[in-house]
C-alpha cells in the first residue's frame, strides 16, 4: 500500500480522536459521577493496579469540571496533532503515552486481570487499541516492501505478532469461566474459534490472510453494533467508542495490497528518483527539491 493508504488511516484514527474529545463534553463527564464510574474499574483488580484507579478517581470527583476539561482538551490536541503532518509524530506518541494512562486509570487494564472481561463487550480495553494503532500507523518505513500498512513502521513479523497477541489475547479471554456460562457456553466457544482463526491467518499467504482480515472486520462490527451498542455513544455517559470500531480501523491496516498496488508504488519512487536525478543534471541541487512530510 502508498504512504497515501497509511495517511487516510491516521485520518481515520485522527476523527476517532475527534469523536472521543466531542464525548468528553458530555454533562455527564463533569459530574461526580463520572469519578465513581472510573473508580467501578478498580473492583476486581489487583490492589498494585487498583490503588492508583482509586486515589485518580478520587482527584476526579472532587474537581469534575477542571480535570474532565483537561481530558477533552488532550483528546482535541491529539486529535488535531494526528491530522496536521508537521505534528503527527508527535501526537501520535502523546497518544500512546495518554492511552496506556488511561487504560490502567480509566479501564483497569480493561478488566483482562479480573477474570471476568469479555471481548463481546469491549476487553482488552479500547484505549490500548489506540496505542497500538499508533505504533503501527507511525509515518516510517523500516519495510516499505511490506504489502500491508501496519508492517511497514515496524516490520512485517513484529505487526504479525502484534496482531497475533491481539486476536489470541482475546481468545484466551472469550473462553474463561465467567464467559462460559451454560447460556453463553457455545456462543463463547465460537467467538474464541473465529478469533483463533483470525489470529493466525495473518501469518498464510495473502489470498488466505486477507480472508482473515475480513474475517476480522467482520467481527469488529458484530462486536461493536451488537455487543457494545455502538459504544454505547447515545447513552450520554460513553467516554469513546469503544474497542469494536478500532478493530474495524486496526484491520483494515492489515489489508494485504495485490501485486499490480505494490508495483504502482514501486513505479511512483522510480518516477521521484528519475525526477531528482533529472534536475540534479541539469544543475539544480537536490536540497531545492521539497522534501515530502511524514
Amino acid at each position: 500500500m502508498s504512504p497515501a493508504a497509511a495517511r487516510r488511516l491516521r485520518l481515520a484514527l485522527a476523527a476517532i480522536w475527534l469523536i472521543d474529545a466531542a464525548l468528553q463534553f458530555q454533562p455527564y463527564m463533569f459530574t461526580r459521577a463520572f469519578g465513581h464510574t472510573l473508580a467501578a474499574s478498580a473492583q476486581g483488580n489487583p490492589r498494585v493496579i487498583a490503588g492508583p484507579i482509586t486515589w485518580s478517581a478520587g482527584i476526579i470527583q472532587h474537581q469534575p469540571a477542571v480535570t474532565n476539561a483537561a481530558f477533552a482538551l488532550v483528546q482535541l490536541l491529539i486529535a488535531v496533532g494526528i491530522a496536521w503532518r508537521p505534528a503527527v509524530k508527535y501526537a501520535l506518541a502523546a497518544s500512546v503515552v495518554w492511552s496506556v494512562a488511561v487504560w490502567w486509570l480509566g479501564e483497569g487494564l480493561g478488566g483482562v486481570l479480573t477474570g471476568s472481561a469479555s471481548p463481546w463487550t469491549g476487553a482488552p480495553g479500547a484505549v490500548i487499541i489506540y496505542a497500538l494503532l499508533a505504533v503501527l500507523l507511525w509515518p516510517a518505513e523500516r519495510d516499505a516492501s511490506a504489502s500491508f500498512v501496519a508492517g511497514r513502521p515496524l516490520g512485517r513479523l513484529p505487526a504479525r505478532l502484534l496482531w497475533l497477541v491481539l486476536w489470541g489475547g482475546m481468545a484466551f479471554l472469550a473462553l474463561q469461566s465467567a464467559n462460559m456460562a451454560p447460556h453463553g457456553q457455545r456462543a463463547s466457544a465460537l467467538l474464541a474459534i473465529v478469533f483463533q482463526l483470525i489470529a493466525g491467518g495473518i501469518f498464510l499467504p495473502a489470498a488466505c490472510a486477507r480472508v482473515a482480515v475480513v474475517m476480522a472486520a467482520a467481527a469488529s462490527a458484530v462486536i461493536w453494533i451488537v455487543g457494545e451498542d455502538f459504544g454505547a455513544i447515545f447513552t450520554g455517559s460513553s467516554t469513546d467508542l469503544n474497542s469494536g470500531l478500532l478493530l474495524g480501523l486496526l484491520a483494515v491496516a492489515y489489508w494485504p495490497a495485490g501485486a499490480a498496488a505494490r508495483a504502482g508504488d514501486g513505479k511512483e519512487v522510480a518516477g521521484a528518483s528519475s525526477v531528482t536525478i533529472s534536475m540534479a543534471s541539469h544543475g539544480h541541487s537536490t536540497a531545492q527539491m521539497p522534501q515530502p512530510l511524514q
